[in-house]
């Protein structure tokens, strides 16, 4: 069974050599990466205005997204307080001497017919006859 692994000596050096290629290539790709960023991003220059002047980029870029929460926020403020009105509104009790108060004012108002004539009542004969 030896024989057909071959020396156990040799294959974790040959891994080892392997795998210290992978990393060294792996590092080269990041370098050329951070050199290639590098080059892309221009290099701010030190200056006294550097921080108000990039605070003042970040809030002109806020300003639309801040606006339009503002806006939105008055919104609802809006709608709770007309809710709030609605509900108040339809809450107070309001006399009208033409219509009755409650269903059971509109019941005793109601006046039935004279005669009616599919209503009549009911004799049950406990005889059967």
């Amino acid at each position: 069974m030896d024989q057909m692994r071959g020396n156990d000596d040799e294959r974790p050096n040959a891994e080892k050599l392997v795998d210290q290629k992978a990393d060294q290539k792996a590092d080269q790709k990041l370098d050329a990466l951070f050199r290639a960023y590098h080059s892309a991003c221009p290099v701010p220059e030190p200056s006294a205005n550097f921080m108000p002047s990039l605070w003042a980029r970040i809030e002109s870029h806020q300003t639309f997204t801040f606006s339009f929460r503002r806006m939105a926020a008055g919104f609802v403020t809006a709608a709770v307080a007309l809710s709030l009105a609605l509900g108040v509104y339809t809450s107070i009790p309001r006399a009208n001497p033409d219509s009755p108060q409650t269903y059971l004012e509109a019941l005793a108002e109601a006046r039935p017919l004279d005669a009616p004539e599919i209503v009549g009542s009911a004799h049950l004969d406990p005889t059967g006859r």
